[in-house]
């Protein structure tokens, strides 16, 4: 994706919208509480600061940012692996947070009838539906991103967005 597609892909969602995926959103959530847990934290060690302040950057720029029950609880649970010491401050901004959240639900029964289930389970499989033209979907994932892609439904992979910042460096 080119910067000039990049920025014109936000301009189109930029009020319809953000899904952000599971990952993403802890990567979201922790540097928001504590930057400096994001690489210290062993399910956000391999971003950096720099990721996160990219990914805050993207997120800026849409009115809101829509999530599912099943990414929230896939954020909470992989949260509650954060130090004892950290868990409970985190999890009271965490709480802060989903306040600010729209959140959007598709039951499992519908999602588990797509053909793309099996590939890329029930909560991918809700994005790729809650996305279908409303929403744009922010992600890390290449499976979702490729998923997506070829149903034609608009999706950002952050992959590239940060190969984008490092050659513009």
């Amino acid at each position: 994706m080119h910067p000039e597609e990049l920025q014109r892909t936000i301009d189109n969602y930029r009020t319809k919208g953000i899904i952000v995926d599971a990952n993403l959103l802890l990567l979201y959530f922790v540097g928001r509480y504590d930057p400096h847990l994001i690489e210290k934290f062993k399910r956000t060690s391999h971003y950096t600061l720099d990721d996160f302040d990219l990914l805050a950057n993207i997120l800026s720029c849409f009115s809101f940012i829509v999530t599912t029950p099943n990414v929230l609880t896939e954020v909470s649970n992989l949260s509650g692996h954060l130090p004892e010491a950290a868990r409970s401050a985190y999890f009271e901004e965490f709480r802060k947070q989903i306040l600010v959240l729209e959140e959007k639900y598709v039951p499992s029964r519908v999602v588990c009838e797509k053909e793309h289930f099996e590939r890329v389970g029930l909560s991918d499989s809700v994005i790729a539906d809650l996305s279908e033209n409303k929403h744009l979907v922010l992600t890390d994932d290449v499976g979702l991103a490729v998923l997506l892609e070829n149903q034609g439904i608009d999706v950002i992979n952050f992959a590239h967005v940060r190969r984008l910042r490092w050659m513009a460096s």
